[in-house]
């Protein structure tokens, strides 16, 4: 392995924050510095979370930030469904997200499950 870039959930994490980057022409102007702002940048934390923890070097640190991760992976589907249900975004453009938010977050879940476990001696 090379590093963070080979992790499934890194990957899959990124290609969630493109996916919501192009949603931005889809919010009305009116929310380019507000819910725009805060969901680009809730979704692009997920994967530079997953990265910084895993170039930190202990366990301990890796699960921190892949707990900080879930976190900002919450924040993003929080965003996505105020968005559709103020008919900010259609179901259309969200939902997929919402379907790949879901995957990051059972990836994000195993990987910090797995973390959570002592290696063997």
């Amino acid at each position: 392995m090379r590093g963070y870039e080979d992790l499934a959930v890194w990957q899959k994490a990124m290609d969630l924050a493109v996916m919501i980057y192009a949603l931005g022409p889809l919010m009305p102007k009116s929310e380019l510095y507000g819910m725009t702002s805060q969901m680009q940048r809730a979704a692009s934390s997920v994967p530079a979370n997953i990265a910084e923890g895993y170039q930190r070097g202990t366990r301990r640190d890796y699960a921190r930030f892949i707990a900080i991760a879930r976190g900002s992976l919450a924040e993003t589907e929080t965003f996505l469904m105020l968005a559709m249900r103020i008919n900010h975004l259609p179901n259309s453009a969200a939902g997929p997200c919402l379907e790949v938010a879901r995957e990051v977050g059972r990836m994000l879940t195993r990987l910090k499950q797995r973390l959570d476990v002592p290696p063997a001696p």
